[in-house]
């Protein structure tokens, strides 16, 4: 049975909050337990590694506007294009040894959108994995909405950074970016789905846990 600690940091900055990663990183490679973060930032938009190639087309707001929003921008390392952070999303950032799970970073990338999934069933959410576009999306294949984003690095075999859920997420942010470098596809959260039926962030959290804890900690 492998174990995992879940750290809740609440609301973090996101610069904050990566450099708590870095320290974490350090101490999972140098055989420390594995560590989940769970986190809320302040508005942020962040750009993957993907963009440093592509160029930040894909902003679509003014700085002047970003600054009177109170939104920061920041050039992360983690894999993808743009997104959007903010209260509302639960960030959930896994430090894991991949070679104790047996996965590559495919089947990494894979297991996490499997795990979303099976915790948004939990939650009465049905979405769904499209193999032409990384996260997880909710709605019809024709239409689909994406629900929650996701960004890794591994470095060192050791990985960093992951997925964002939106649960009661001000999606009129993403009007800001074309979200993940996507025209053609849209955005939603669980609120939007479920409405008054959607469940607190507590409980959000505790059954992203119980699919970890099913999925890859068992």
């Amino acid at each position: 049975m492998m174990t995992m600690l879940i750290h809740d940091l609440q609301r973090m900055p996101y610069r904050e909050a990566w450099t708590l990663q870095e320290k974490v990183h350090a101490e999972v490679l140098a055989g420390a337990e594995e560590r989940i973060l769970f986190v809320e930032h302040p508005p942020v938009i962040t750009f993957g590694r993907r963009a440093e190639t592509m160029g930040q087309n894909n902003l679509l707001a003014s700085a002047d506007a970003l600054q009177k929003m109170g939104v920061e921008v920041v050039q992360s390392d983690r894999g993808g294009d743009i997104t959007f952070h903010g209260p509302g999303q639960l960030v959930i950032y896994p430090i894991i040894r991949l070679a104790d799970h047996k996965l590559s970073v495919g089947g990494y990338v894979r297991r996490l959108q499997e795990i979303v999934i099976a915790a948004l069933h939990e939650l009465g959410v049905e979405t769904h994995r499209d193999e032409s576009a990384i996260g997880v999306w909710a709605g019809p294949a024709d239409r689909p909405e994406k629900i929650c984003s996701l960004g890794v690095r591994i470095r060192r075999g050791v990985s960093m950074h992951g997925l964002a859920l939106n649960v009661t997420t001000d999606l009129s942010y993403f009007n800001l970016i074309v979200p993940c470098g996507l025209c053609d596809r849209g955005v939603t959260s669980i609120q939007k789905i479920l409405g008054d039926k959607t469940a607190s962030m507590d409980r959000v959290k505790q059954a992203v846990i119980s699919a970890f804890s099913n999925m890859l900690f068992q």
